[in-house]
């Protein structure tokens, strides 16, 4: 992150996680993530945040992560 700061998902709001955990359900999305794939459905405000920890990971990876924060923050 460019604040040097690792904070995780704590600054992407549980809006913006929902949204995507739902476009990934719907298969709006392909996974790994990329960029493109975050703008494409809105999120690129958020792209830096979310490629810093979601980069990488399958579907089934991102799904986890996103359900996990989301119940952790209800």
């Amino acid at each position: 992150m460019s604040s040097g700061l690792n904070v995780g998902l704590r600054k992407v709001s549980t809006p913006v996680l929902k949204k995507l955990l739902s476009n990934l359900h719907h298969q709006a999305i392909d996974c790994p993530l990329v960029p493109v794939s975050l703008a494409a459905i809105g999120l690129q405000a958020h792209t830096e945040a979310l490629m810093n920890h979601l980069r990488g990971l399958d579907a089934g990876g991102v799904r986890a992560v996103l359900v996990a924060v989301l119940a952790e923050r209800l």
